[in-house]
Formats: structure tokens, C-alpha cells, sequence
């Protein structure tokens, strides 16, 4: 069942422009590409249960997820590697996986939400921050309900390739049962190299 969103969400902040919103997901994990997604929903678009992802069951999402890409304009999503992070940092990587996704839109859009508080301009569109975004507006909230359900399919398939860290469950993110795996079976290519994959960063051999 959809919890219904008792405060809706805005649906555009520049009513002339085609305007397009923008998430990722996974910042925080220890494994697995941070994902980017991108929507622009139509003009005339409105629903009551899109909200953060982060705010939404796992069902919800998926739910949401067939919705958002049935009623989208347009949407893409986009991965970054580990490999990638390592070599760029993942604020830097983060903002690349969105600019991948938006450049995969038709139309392009003039206008871009963004979530959170830092981005690089994309070609001639304008942009604008909003911290917390994906609670304001409907298509960064599309956008992390995209972004989250990509990811956790992408970490579940991995899974089958290293059952013992459990990603299906944790999706790369460090939790306990996380760090002990990594502890006691140490890195996969998965794994981003560049963050402090345990407390005791030295014992682990790289």
C-alpha cells in the first residue's frame, strides 16, 4: 500500500521552461556506483503518494517507479563506478552520474532541480539547488524514486556474484554486517577503495 503524501509536492518552479528534476543515490555507500536519475514530468502532472524515496517503502517505490516511467515526458538514469569515485571523488561523482542522466533526456530540459546544495552547469541550462528537494518537488522526487530502485536492482544483481556481503539486503551501505564481510573477506572490485571501508582503515589490506 502507497501512504498518501498529506503535504503535495510542487510541480515545477518555472512554468516558460522545459524543467527537469535530478537525485542520486548511494553517496554513502561503501560499494557500487552512485546513481543518477533525471525526469521531466508533463505539465499538467500531479500525484499524491511521489515523495523522497527515502521516505517510501520498498513496494512504494516500485510501485511508483512503473508510474514515473509510464507518465514521464521523458527519464533516464545513469551509473558511476567505483573505480570512477575513486579517481574523481564522489561529490564529483555524484554530479557526473546526474549530468549522464540528464544528457540522455528528450527533450533536454532549459531548467534543472537539482537536490541538494552543489552542481556543476549543465551545457546552457540554468539550474538551482534546493536542499531537500526531493520533499519540494515532484520530479526530484521522481527522480530518487528512479534513482534508489536502479541502484538496489543493480546491488541486488551483484549480490549473486558475492553473496557474502550481502547487498541484497544492505546495498552496499556500511552497516556492521557490511564491514565484518569486508573485514573478513576484504574488497571486491565493487568496492570503493577511496573510503574508509572500516574504523580500523589500516588492518584492511588494499
Amino acid at each position: 500500500m502507497i501512504i498518501f503524501n498529506p503535504m503535495p509536492l510542487t510541480l515545477l518552479s518555472q512554468t516558460l521552461l522545459t524543467e527537469c528534476g535530478t537525485d542520486e543515490a548511494g553517496r554513502g555507500c561503501l560499494a557500487g556506483p552512485v546513481t543518477a536519475a533525471a525526469v521531466i514530468l508533463p505539465a499538467d502532472f500531479n500525484n499524491m503518494f511521489i515523495n523522497d524515496s527515502k521516505l517510501l517503502s520498498a513496494k512504494s517505490r516500485e510501485q511508483l517507479r512503473e508510474l514515473i516511467e509510464n507518465e514521464a515526458v521523458s527519464y533516464a538514469v545513469a551509473h558511476v563506478f567505483p573505480e570512477e569515485i575513486d579517481k574523481i571523488n564522489i561529490l564529483n561523482a555524484s554530479i557526473l552520474a546526474m549530468h549522464k542522466a540528464i544528457e540522455k533526456l528528450n527533450p533536454q530540459p532549459e531548467h534543472i532541480l537539482v537536490d541538494g546544495n552543489k552542481f556543476k552547469p549543465y551545457k546552457s541550462s540554468s539550474h538551482e539547488c534546493i536542499i531537500k528537494g526531493d520533499q519540494k518537488y515532484l520530479s526530484i522526487a521522481a527522480a530518487s524514486i528512479l534513482a534508489k530502485t536502479e541502484r538496489d536492482r543493480y546491488l541486488t544483481d551483484m549480490h549473486k556474484k558475492f553473496p557474502q556481503y550481502n547487498w541484497k539486503k544492505n546495498k552496499g551501505y556500511p552497516t556492521k554486517e557490511h564491514r565484518q564481510a569486508i573485514k573478513e573477506y576484504g574488497t571486491t572490485p565493487f568496492h570503493r577503495k577511496s573510503f574508509r571501508l572500516l574504523p580500523e582503515q589500516l588492518s584492511l589490506d588494499l
